[in-house]
């Protein structure tokens, strides 16, 4: 799980840091350290395990590259060369 997923999934499911330390028992704090980085979370592996259930619990499905989700998502690949064109 990496600092990305974490800052992801709270924005699909429109929770704040303060409702994830408030669920997943992880002090606001460590939170927004956690996410603060990019890459794989530093920190103890009962941080993460709290912070998986937590967004697990709502639904959130945490993908290593190549898998696929199990219903509707949205998932991060390669940047396509659009040259900053947008689909909007």
């Amino acid at each position: 799980m990496t600092g990305e997923q974490v800052r992801a999934a709270r924005a699909l499911l429109k929770w704040s840091a303060s409702k994830l330390a408030e669920v997943s028992g992880v002090s606001y704090p460590t939170i927004q350290r956690l996410e603060s980085k990019n890459g794989p979370l530093a920190g103890y592996a009962d941080t993460h395990d709290a912070i998986r259930k937590a967004l697990e619990g709502q639904g959130i499905q945490f993908l290593d590259g190549g898998e696929v989700a199990a219903g509707p998502g949205v998932a991060v690949t390669s940047p396509a060369s659009t040259n900053g064109a947008s689909d909007d």
